[in-house]
């Protein structure tokens, strides 16, 4: 199992990530405001310079109004495709 931030696997989830806060409807400084972080933390957690823990990524997915299994759920079904492919 590859454990890089390199992976493909790792980039699925970075685009994942990515989509889920455009498709809450907020930028990177609107969602570092509501999380108590920097817009540049965002950015390289979204560009894969910084890996995201769980406990951080559950407090991204409350920002967003999802929770932590429908974001999971979200990712799995990306990563099946790319699988496939």
């Amino acid at each position: 199992m590859e454990k890089s931030i390199h992976s493909a696997s790792y980039a699925v989830f970075l685009k994942v990530l990515k989509k889920a806060r455009e498709d809450a409807g907020l930028t990177q400084t609107e969602l570092a405001q509501k999380i108590g972080e920097t817009q540049t933390f965002i950015s390289k957690c979204e560009r894969g310079e910084r890996r995201v823990d769980v406990v951080e990524l559950r407090t991204v997915c409350q920002a967003f109004g999802l929770s932590l299994k429908q974001f999971v759920a979200t990712l799995e079904k990306a990563m099946s495709k790319v699988k496939r492919s």
